[in-house]
């Protein structure tokens, strides 16, 4: 009877995405920061009617949800647990909306385009927690030493994050872009929100979707943190993904307000390098010295709270960016789609290599 719960939850996710993407932003447009931080809100307070209908589902055990041999969990710490995960795979979103402000800006891609490109994003990411979340506590459960490996993993991530803070991100020298390039025909030119255009007879990518597929693996990437962050804050399948699934849902929005401010969250990094570092811990004594959930919900609000004053107050480094398309070279405007000349956007040609 549980499954009736994962069913209503895959409909509602459908029924979000359709409104989101066939109704309200069915036109492709520059949304206003007022605009993405009303849907923010949206998203969040949706967030947050969920955690109340966890709270009576588990408090009263509907449908048998919330009990397993040998434990059962109550909604007030099945609300905890969800709010937790929910706000940890928030805050490491920031870190991706900084990444992908880079993509886009590297690529040249219209506002007006972007949120097509988020919301496949999104997808990608949503199919990708499910599959991540149930693979990762399936192995939690059998072997419960693995919480030591996802729990190093954590630490080794926050130790190469805080390595690399002050590293800019340079997609020119991605891999994948150079071999995407090296073996699919991409458009000089962009075509609106086009994935796909028809030259010559045949059907070619665009520049959009090579933009969607870094993009993609870089989400793939912080998957492979996020994931194991979330399940050192709770086992139960259920609350893990439903809380990854709404801090993801509300990225493209969060996205839009976040982006144009980036600068300005001068202590970003250093905030997620706390949170990541407390999180490995926290995993690496499980087993032996667990901590109640409460005290992971107050310590990640502590320390975005901390961070959140100081960047505002100007403390630490600023945050860069690529540089703007048109500070690029008059190659690598052509390469990326920003050629003025009409006619290249009939032309199919592999991306030129970026030195």
């Amino acid at each position: 009877m549980i499954s009736i719960f994962w069913l209503g939850l895959v409909l509602l996710l459908v029924a979000m995405l359709a409104l989101d993407l066939g109704v309200f932003h069915r036109r492709a447009h520059a949304p206003t920061t007022r605009e993405a931080l009303a849907w923010s809100l949206v998203w969040i307070a949706t967030a947050l009617c969920f955690n109340g209908f966890v709270y009576f589902a588990y408090e009263n055990h509907w449908m048998g949800i919330g009990i397993e041999v040998g434990q059962t969990l109550g909604g007030q710490r099945a609300a905890i647990e969800f709010l937790t995960a929910y706000l940890v795979e928030k805050s490491l979103s920031l870190d991706n909306i900084l990444v992908i402000a880079v993509v886009f800006n590297y690529f040249a891609i219209p506002l007006e385009n972007q949120h097509r490109v988020l919301f496949w994003g999104v997808i990608g990411a949503l199919i990708l927690r499910a599959i991540f979340i149930v693979a990762g506590l399936a192995l939690v459960e059998r072997f419960a030493w693995t919480t030591y490996i996802l729990g190093a993993v954590l630490l080794a991530t926050a130790a190469k994050m805080f390595i690399d803070r002050n590293t800019h991100l340079l997609p020119e020298e991605s891999r994948l872009i150079r071999a995407v390039e090296r073996h699919c025909a991409v458009t000089a030119k962009l075509h609106g929100p086009a994935f796909f255009v028809r030259c010559d007879g045949r059907r070619v990518a665009t520049p959009l979707f090579l933009t969607l597929i870094v993009v993609e693996c870089s989400d793939l990437l912080f998957a492979i943190d996020s994931v194991p962050a979330v399940i050192a804050v709770t086992h139960d399948t259920f609350l893990a993904f439903s809380s990854n699934a709404f801090a993801i849902l509300g990225l493209r929005s969060l996205y839009f307000v976040i982006a144009p401010l980036i600068a300005r969250f001068r202590l970003l990094t250093i905030c997620l390098v706390v949170i990541l570092a407390f999180i490995g811990v926290k995993m690496l004594l499980a087993n032996h010295y667990p901590l109640p959930t409460w005290i992971s919900l107050s310590m990640i609000l502590g320390v975005l709270g901390v961070g959140i004053v100081g960047s505002l107050l100007g403390f630490g480094p600023a945050a860069p960016l690529a540089p703007a398309a048109s500070q690029r070279e008059p190659d690598q405007l052509e390469a990326v789609g920003a050629s003025a000349d009409p006619s290249e956007s009939q032309r199919v040609q592999p991306l030129e290599k970026r030195s």
